[in-house]
């Protein structure tokens, strides 16, 4: 009998201690967290999107247990203003951050894009935000995050650890939001000086002498390991550059499993959506500051926790102007008449009290800034057929404030058409992608040298329109521009531009009526 009440007293206090324990634990936590994950100069060069060279177990297996897009874009493939685009809904153009944010360039959106503002109208839908890794958008009052996370963005899995604390934060009941940039794989930290070639490559953010960044285990690549992009001439030069970017986006991939590691552990994977995509392109001549696929196609990795279908390939087209909708309509803050924030806060009233800001140039006076120019996506995540947009349509201004190139563009399955608005003036380059040794290593041959589909000469003097036929010819190498035969679709082509520049209220517009 004692034994049989002993047993019954601990089974009453185990049963105790587990309600304990489950009423204390994250898996009470809130539902509907959002990790969004943005890398740096990333094409879909990931083996969920059947790329061979690629070593990304980790995003590859987010992939199968949740979507791919495949046709997804960026709206310009430059850092700080597609940036904008990703964290407003609104073209840059209408953002006002016609380029680079940093140093020099000093771009910024205008100040009334507060109300639509991605940290911002998940903070007014009860989200606690935080943002880790590269910013590169401004100004910070509008694009303003509770919490501001210092890691290494060259280390992502080391990002992941630093926020840990912040994902699994149970203290705070509110559901959380955390924006998660890496600046891989990104050129930067030098040359590799034990390459034999005499146009040495970048380090792609990747160690000197194959060195490890702390808790990383690096990938390296061999030259004959790597895919050469259609965009590319395959040359040496191209091969090592190409092995330096693989490294670079390993780590990216390896900070993809902490994260995903962090969530199961804390028994939030399935409360928690996980986004992953680009800000644009590879960081190569014919991908990043271009409008050629090779600069708008990005990687669009999505997991819903609530869709049951898993390991779909979407067809739909998307684009980076969908991605502060999407969320907002996933934490149930998207108002589906104005597609603008449930919880809208005038811009005119958030400002009138501050001085600092009231007086300057707050933005288009006739713009409400109350709605998105993109849409979600969130209902046609299960569903492999479905469309979304018929036509993209990309706008670039500026990179470096320097390289003054507008392009405005309209691409849907059949064709594409690209408006070069500066057509008078050589192609501009980054000065990083000028310097590139796969660039520089055919621009030494000569004008006429091959790079990619163009030659190095076709490449720097543009003509005013570029049309290609995407299904015949997806590689962007046939431009049926001048061809009478393609005189009716040019002009049809070139009114879809116009009406969405209209649409989107594009200053740059008033270019087909003069000069």
């Amino acid at each position: 009998m004692k034994t049989k009440n002993r047993l019954h007293s601990i089974t009453y206090l185990a049963a105790r201690c587990y309600a304990f324990a489950l009423l204390a634990s994250p898996l009470l936590a809130a539902e509907r967290n959002i990790i969004f994950i943005i890398a740096d100069d990333e094409s879909p060069t990931l083996g969920c999107y059947g790329d061979p060279s690629a070593r990304t177990p980790s995003i590859d297996a987010v992939a199968a247990d949740g979507a791919i897009f495949l046709n997804a874009f960026a709206t310009t493939a430059s850092c700080a203003a597609s940036r904008s685009v990703v964290m407003s809904g609104l073209h840059n153009h209408r953002n006002g951050m016609y380029g680079h944010q940093h140093g020099f360039h000093k771009f910024s959106s205008w100040h009334n894009v507060v109300s639509l503002s991605l940290p911002r109208v998940l903070a007014n839908e009860g989200y606690r935000t935080a943002q880790i890794g590269k910013y590169h958008v401004a100004p910070e009052e509008v694009y303003h995050f509770e919490t501001y996370l210092k890691g290494n963005p060259r280390n992502a899995p080391s990002m992941a650890d630093v926020a840990k604390d912040f994902i699994t934060d149970t203290s705070d009941d509110r559901p959380f939001f955390l924006y998660f940039a890496t600046a891989d794989p990104h050129r930067s930290g030098g040359l590799d000086q034990n390459s034999k070639s005499k146009l040495k490559p970048n380090l792609f953010g990747n160690k000197a002498n194959q060195g490890s960044h702390a808790g990383v285990k690096e990938e390296f690549f061999k030259t004959s390991e790597v895919t050469i992009p259609h965009f590319l001439t395959d040359s040496r030069e191209t091969r090592e550059e190409l092995a330096q970017y693989y490294q670079s986006i390993s780590r990216v991939d390896q900070g993809v499993g902490r994260l995903v590691k962090i969530l199961k552990e804390s028994g939030l994977y399935d409360k928690t959506l996980i986004v992953f995509t680009a800000d644009h392109g590879m960081a190569f001549a014919g991908g990043k500051t271009t409008v050629y696929e090779g600069g708008l196609r990005v990687p669009f990795v999505v997991r819903n926790p609530y869709q049951k279908k898993r390991g779909l390939k979407l067809k739909g087209m998307i684009s980076h102007i969908d991605i502060t909708p999407s969320l907002l309509d996933f934490a149930g803050g998207l108002d589906a008449k104005t597609n603008g924030p449930k919880k809208w806060i005038d811009p005119n009233q958030y400002w009138k009290d501050k001085a600092y800001a009231n007086k300057e140039n707050r933005g288009p006076r006739k713009e409400k800034f109350n709605s998105y120019h993109g849409k979600s996506w969130v209902s046609i995540l299960d569903k492999p057929e479905a469309e979304h947009w018929d036509t993209i349509f990309a706008s670039h201004t500026f990179h470096e404030i320097q390289m003054y190139y507008p392009m405005r563009v309209v691409r849907d399955k059949q064709y594409k058409l690209i408006w070069n608005i500066a057509h008078g003036l050589p192609y501009p380059f980054a000065s990083d992608l000028w310097a590139a040794s796969s660039w520089q290593a055919q621009f030494q041959l000569s004008l006429d040298a091959p790079y990619g589909q163009k030659t190095v000469g076709d490449y720097i003097n543009r003509p005013k329109f570029e049309l290609y036929d995407m299904e015949k010819d997806p590689n962007e190498s046939n431009n049926l521009a001048a061809d009478p035969a393609f005189a009716k679709i040019l002009d049809q082509y070139q009114k879809k531009i116009k009406a969405f520049q209209k649409k989107f209220d594009d200053p740059w517009i008033t270019k087909w009526d003069y000069e």
